[in-house]
């Protein structure tokens, strides 16, 4: 398995270590990134001018996208007119049209099964437990959902140093930190979201807010930064938000409620998915999974506060991501817990949520659905 990427940089190096540690026989044979960090988590690999060159030169079995947001699409173009077989990292891609533009590419090369995508929620322990605890019917049918995704101060002020504190290179922060969670709750719900909702802006990240002391501001630092970074978190050029309160409809009729802040220093990734005959509760960061019937009964209570679920990188899920991904590749299963479509609905509903906000008004996604749907890429 000759693996090449576009993008070399910690995402990309802690990724493909995981992929080689799941498939021995893999090998990174190429690289192409204007400016490589981390080459050392890969060891020798030669590095190449271009994409396309790299592509060509390289005759790779596996492409990876690991580049920033903005350059997506075009890298995914580049693989899929070579006929190799691509993984991407999320959000795919930063706009709706873009989103419309890369299900065109995919129509016209072979459908949805050419691309992967590093969602890698849907492969954590919690969402396996979940989705046997539905498939069991234990929950009945989704009528409703909360959950948040809270992030700890240093983590806040990475994304405002970063290059994702710009709209135009990350496509604003509900996509590209959020659209795992909203990825999980179309899993969840069956469903896309039918109309959105949204109000936020910034209120943490300024500068009247700034620490008042050297040993304070090092928080601010923890989270290193390379490409078209800024030092100062509290005084940046970005223009992405700091807090964030979404509600979304769905077609299947449930609704969520999902809430996002920048600036939590006892963080959390908390959902409760409620149902018809029991409801369950669950944690990322605090590790668990509880499932309760109507009548009270405790039906599974699962603990993940140990182990390499606790540990490990996204909650031991990008392991679990690479293992699978593996038995895919080997021919040893039929498919993934999460598709490319899967991903380019969740980044249509970030996007949404971004316009409602900045519009003051609920946003019908229902064009945007018929618009996708027509490419013809949901089996």
């Amino acid at each position: 398995m000759r693996i090449v990427t576009a993008g070399m940089g910690l995402r990309a190096g802690h990724v493909l270590r995981e992929l080689k540690a799941a498939m021995p026989e893999a090998e990174v044979v190429g690289f192409y990134d204007p400016q490589p960090t981390h080459l050392e988590m890969l060891g020798e690999v030669p590095r190449y001018p271009s994409v396309e060159a790299m592509l060509s030169d390289a005759r790779p079995d596996l492409y990876c996208v690991f580049s920033p947001n903005a350059f997506h699409l075009e890298q995914i173009r580049l693989g899929l007119e070579a006929g190799v077989q691509v993984f991407t990292e999320k959000p795919v891609v930063i706009s709706v049209e873009e989103t419309l533009e890369l299900a065109r590419l995919l129509a016209l090369h072979g459908g949805a099964q050419r691309a992967m995508v590093g969602l890698v929620l849907r492969y954590s322990q919690h969402m396996v437990d979940l989705r046997a605890a539905m498939a069991a019917g234990w929950l009945g049918r989704v009528t409703s959902l909360e959950a948040n995704e809270h992030i700890a101060p240093y983590h806040g002020a990475f994304f405002m140093r970063d290059w994702r504190r710009r709209d135009a290179w990350a496509g604003g922060f509900m996509l590209e930190k959020c659209c795992h969670d909203l990825d999980i709750y179309n899993m969840v719900t069956g469903s896309r979201p039918a109309r959105v909702a949204s109000f936020g802006g910034r209120r943490s990240f300024l500068p009247e807010n700034a620490p008042a002391s050297n040993e304070e501001a090092g928080i601010f630092h923890v989270k290193a930064s390379v490409w078209e970074q800024t030092d100062d978190p509290f005084r940046s050029d970005g223009d992405i938000i700091d807090f964030q309160t979404a509600i979304l409809e769905y077609e299947s009729g449930a609704n969520l409620a999902f809430h996002t802040n920048l600036n939590v220093p006892d963080e959390h990734r908390r959902f409760c998915v409620m149902g018809t005959h029991g409801m369950a509760e669950g944690d990322f960061v605090r590790g668990f999974l509880k499932v309760t019937a109507r009548d009270g009964r405790r039906l599974a209570d699962h603990d993940y506060s140990a182990g390499a679920t606790a540990k490990g990188a996204h909650y031991g899920a990008d392991a679990m991501m690479c293992a699978d991904i593996t038995r895919y590749l080997r021919g040893e299963s039929d498919g993934l817990p999460v598709s490319i479509l899967d991903a380019m609905e969740a980044g249509v509903a970030a996007l949404a949520l971004d316009q409602a906000r900045k519009e003051g008004r609920v946003v019908d996604l229902a064009p945007v659905w018929a618009a996708l749907d027509a490419h013809g890429l949901r089996a």
